[in-house]
This record gives structure tokens, C-alpha cells and sequence, in this order.
């Protein structure tokens, strides 16, 4: 049986959201708090899009959203297969130390719909790379973003 389960984000759930993205660990990478909640929730409304409190019994622990890689410009993502899907995720507080467990069960759901999954950390965010790594997650090519940042692309197949 699965550790992890994974809800729906809710507008209930924005609160919650914008602490975790004031909390220093995770607003160093997800800048702007303000901005990014209300990316959050104006994506609330888009088909393509799949957001995801994770939860450890009935405790939030992260934060997961899942779309077509290919439905925005993102020029970093341009060689992959059609049907990748690609994720961004941040842990809320009680989520340390747990991303490589819980994003490995979000994957292996996932990879029944998908052949690719991308995940494009910044070079620097070490945490997060060994994360992803445990997770199933390879890869060392550095892209530059829409923004003209740095992404470090990491895929996992089925």
C-alpha cells in the first residue's frame, strides 16, 4: 500500500500554500511568494494543469503540479518525447527530508499515462536534485528557461 496520498489543491488550501512559499527553504527557489500563489490560483482554473497537496495520513507535507510539457513555451523542454509530462513541486515543513519518497510514488502513478517525466531544478538547488535523483530522476544537462535561467533537466521513463 501506498505511503503517500495525493488531493486535489483547493482554494481552502491557498493559505497554507503561501506559508510554505514565505518559508525561507522554499522562497529561495520559489521567488516571489505573492506572485506564485497567485500563479497557484489562477491555475486552479486550467484544464491542463494538475495540482496536488501530498499527504502523509491526513497531514499536508507538499505541494505537486503536473502538466504537459509541452502546453507552454519552454524552450528547455523542446527535444523531449510529446507525451512527457512535466512536474514542479516544494515541500511544506513536515515534506523535508521525504521528496525522493513521495515524488518516486507520484512517478511510478504517473508514468501509467506518461513515457516521460521532467523535472528542471536550478543548478544550485542541491537538495532538490538529490530528491529528484532518489526519486528515480536523471540527467545533468543545463537549458536555459523562457526567463533566461539555468535548469538542470532530469527525466525519468517508464
Amino acid at each position: 500500500m501506498d505511503r503517500f496520498g495525493f488531493r486535489p489543491v483547493a482554494r481552502a488550501d491557498l493559505p497554507l500554500l503561501a506559508d510554505w512559499l514565505a518559508a525561507p527553504q522554499v522562497a529561495r527557489w520559489w521567488r516571489g511568494a505573492g506572485t506564485q500563489l497567485a500563479g497557484i490560483a489562477e491555475d486552479l482554473d486550467e484544464p491542463a494543469m494538475r495540482q496536488w497537496l501530498v499527504t502523509d495520513g491526513d497531514v499536508p507535507i507538499a505541494y505537486a503540479q503536473v502538466y504537459p510539457a509541452h502546453h507552454w513555451a519552454a524552450p528547455h523542454f523542446h527535444d523531449l518525447p510529446a507525451d512527457t509530462l512535466a512536474i514542479d513541486c516544494f515541500s511544506g515543513p513536515g515534506g523535508f527530508g521525504l521528496g525522493g519518497l513521495w515524488l518516486d510514488q507520484l512517478a511510478r502513478r504517473l508514468l501509467a499515462e506518461a513515457g516521460a517525466l521532467v523535472i528542471d531544478p536550478e543548478p544550485d538547488n542541491h537538495r532538490a536534485i538529490r530528491a529528484y535523483e532518489k526519486a528515480g530522476f536523471s540527467g545533468g544537462d543545463l537549458r536555459l528557461t523562457e526567463d533566461g535561467g539555468k535548469a538542470r533537466i532530469m527525466t525519468r521513463l517508464r
